[in-house]
């Protein structure tokens, strides 16, 4: 788009582009807990998008909504880093949640029902699901985690949200890693299953889930978290 001089038209672009940055604010909200409010990282993604405009160059040989997909989300982690959103209780209400799937499913020989790890965590079952609306889903698969373990002076966003530099071993990693993932879905629950194919296939956010399946959103966060738990549980002793 260019205006009457020749000139890149940034106002019309960027408002070509708002929907993109919403949709990685929502789709980045369901990993965050609830006190980060989504239009903060509009705002914030909206500053990337200005920057993306600033800094194309379509000589590089990328597409544009590539290269401001990149910044957008870049600047909303810079924003969240910054603000250090996640505490020390999230982290160890997330470990404890992890650690009760583990004990839970080698006890059982199966994935553990809601009330059963509420029960082993020794609180209500609606204390449960209010804690999993708290902490929220994070990544799937911690590489740290795995070939490390955790340290929790690490930052959070670094170990959990950070793009790494792709490389062979890396490749081959991820390789094995996503093989290993795929059977691990195939282990969830049948609704869980359905939210993780939704979310993370066909790209749609809780809101749209929570239709689809005629609940509330606020139900699907709490399934959702409670997927991750049970993938990281068992992707940590891969």
């Amino acid at each position: 788009m260019y205006t009457a001089k020749g000139q890149l038209d940034r106002n019309a672009l960027i408002r070509q582009y708002q929907p993109l940055v919403r949709k990685l604010a929502h789709h980045m909200m369901a990993k965050l807990p609830a006190n980060v409010q989504v239009d903060d990282l509009i705002q914030v993604g909206l500053i990337g998008l200005s920057e993306a405009l600033t800094r194309f160059e379509a000589t590089q040989g990328v597409q544009f909504e590539t290269f401001a997909t990149q910044r957008i989300r870049g600047a909303m982690l810079d924003e969240l880093r910054e603000n250090d959103w996640v505490s020390r209780g999230t982290r160890k209400s997330q470990k404890d949640i992890e650690e009760s799937l583990r004990r839970l499913e080698h006890r059982l020989g199966r994935s553990p029902l809601e009330s059963e790890i509420a029960a082993d965590l020794g609180m209500s079952l609606s204390d449960y699901q209010s804690l999993l609306g708290k902490v929220k889903g994070t990544q799937l698969v911690y590489l740290e985690d795995m070939n490390h373990g955790s340290d929790d002076e690490d930052s959070f966003l670094d170990r959990h949200m950070g793009d790494t530099e792709a490389d062979p071993l890396n490749m081959l990693r991820n390789q094995r890693l996503r093989e290993a993932l795929v059977a691990a879905i195939k282990n969830l629950p049948e609704r869980e299953q359905y939210i993780m194919s939704m979310y993370y296939e066909q790209d749609m956010n809780l809101k749209e889930i929570a239709a689809v399946l005629d609940v509330t959103e606020s139900r699907i966060c709490q399934l959702h978290s409670q997927s991750i738990a049970r993938l990281r549980a068992k992707m940590r002793t891969h």
